[in-house]
């Protein structure tokens, strides 16, 4: 390999993969994190704030292990990260106070039960309370299962940056959870509706997001909740988005399977249908692999979005 290889938008020499190499392997005793922390470094990967972008450098490395291009260490057992569910135990419970107790044990029943059906008006729950869920929190078990339990495609595993949402109503009952992460990187139509080129797609594509869930709990059976709850969250998500990574987003996107959903809940919340995918994935290096076929949907977050997103000076 001479002219090398180009992984997540990043031209890599075949000198700079040797390298890459042959430090992972001079710091074997290292953990995954201590590995992505020290890239960040070596390469001066940072966010224009300063930040190290570590969830960018481990998507990275994972991808090149992937390819077969290098070798990790392997993910060491002590650390890895349980559900908060399942070091959930009666002895904890013990050991907690008695308004912890009931807090755990409360929140341990929402998941173990489906609750009753909940029939209102939107006017019944209003107004509704939207939490961001911090890592480790019990609001991001609750949204964990919630997903691996009663989304179609589950939760699995974010990689890079990314938001969680939980909704409640006015009473706290549990609505709805929205996962808010990475945009993809290449979209025909997409990179065709924005008019940008390779060069400021790869510049400010982290300033987009993707909506990659959205689920109405099966039990809420509610009117014109879903795009009401898009609304609320639209308002924030890039404030949201500066707050945790320092850096706003201009443009949210989202794909509907169009076998699946019609999209209402976008189309009433004001998001644009710009086509539709030609049902390839973003694994499908080969053209071979078929998936279903998406509607394409945007909501810019202010007016001068093709302004920001085709600046060739990367403000």
């Amino acid at each position: 390999m001479h002219e090398g290889i180009t992984c997540q938008g990043r031209l890599i020499s075949a000198a700079e993969l040797g390298w890459l190499r042959d430090w992972i392997d001079d710091h074997r005793q290292w953990s995954r994190h201590r590995l992505t922390v020290g890239l960040c470094r070596q390469w001066q990967w940072t966010s224009s704030s300063g930040r190290l972008k570590n969830y960018a450098a481990r998507s990275f490395l994972m991808k090149l292990e992937r390819r077969g291009l290098l070798s990790l260490p392997p993910v060491r057992e002590a650390m890895r990260r349980r559900s908060w569910f399942k070091s959930f135990s009666v002895d904890s419970i013990g050991m907690a106070s008695d308004g912890a107790r009931t807090a755990l044990s409360s929140l341990k029943a929402k998941v173990d039960f489906v609750s009753e059906p909940i029939t209102a008006t939107i006017e019944d729950l209003l107004p509704v309370e939207v939490t961001l869920c911090s890592t480790g929190s019990p609001e991001e078990s609750l949204f964990r299962s919630y997903l691996e339990t009663h989304h179609y495609l589950g939760f699995g595993k974010t990689v890079g940056e990314n938001l969680q949402y939980l909704v409640r109503d006015r009473q706290g009952r549990d609505l709805a959870c929205l996962l808010f992460g990475s945009a993809a990187w290449r979209v025909e139509v997409r990179d065709r509706w924005i008019g940008w080129n390779d060069a400021q797609r790869q510049r400010h594509l982290i300033t987009l997001t993707n909506n990659t869930r959205f689920l109405i709990l099966p039990w809420i059976k509610v009117p014109h909740l879903a795009s009401h709850i898009l609304s609320k969250i639209l308002h924030r998500v890039s404030i949201d988005w500066e707050n945790k990574y320092s850096h706003p987003i201009h443009l949210v996107e989202t794909f509907v399977e169009k076998d699946r959903f019609r999209g209402t809940c976008y189309k009433a919340a004001n998001f644009i249908h710009a086509g539709e995918t030609k049902g390839r994935s973003r694994q499908d290096r080969d053209r071979t692999l078929s998936v279903p076929v998406k509607d394409v949907y945007f909501y810019p977050l202010h007016r001068r979005f093709r302004e920001d997103l085709c600046d060739p000076d990367g403000r």
